[in-house]
């Protein structure tokens, strides 16, 4: 069975940076796309970025141009640096490994921007 572990989120200011880290094990990691996803309390689930297995990389209109997705196969995991953080960026961020009708999810780590 997949396991994604997510690390990295905590409390930042508006305008700080934190950067996301998501470790897989049990799977051929080179062989998933990689996706970051969000949920902020009473919202539906939401695309933040995705990187394929290839490298193709894929932003939400909201972070273009502050968020980087990327991947380091030999390591077998996943991050999102974010930076200019926003209060509307808080949210529960979660990692998916997705490759044809499969799809995993980590647990989750919260990320909070405030003053």
């Amino acid at each position: 069975q997949v396991q994604l572990v997510e690390s990295g989120g905590g409390l930042v200011q508006p305008g700080g940076s934190l950067k996301l880290s998501c470790a897989a094990s049990r799977i051929i990691f080179s062989r998933y796309d990689m996706g970051w996803y969000r949920q902020a309390p009473g919202n539906q689930r939401e695309l933040v970025a995705t990187v394929t297995s290839s490298g193709n990389t894929n932003y939400a209109d909201s972070v273009k141009g502050r968020f980087t997705i990327s991947r380091d196969n030999a390591k077998n995991t996943a991050y999102l640096q974010m930076n200019s953080l926003k209060p509307e960026d808080t949210a529960v961020y979660y990692c998916n490994a997705k490759a044809g009708l499969r799809s995993s999810w980590g647990q989750g780590t919260q990320v909070t921007v405030s003053s």
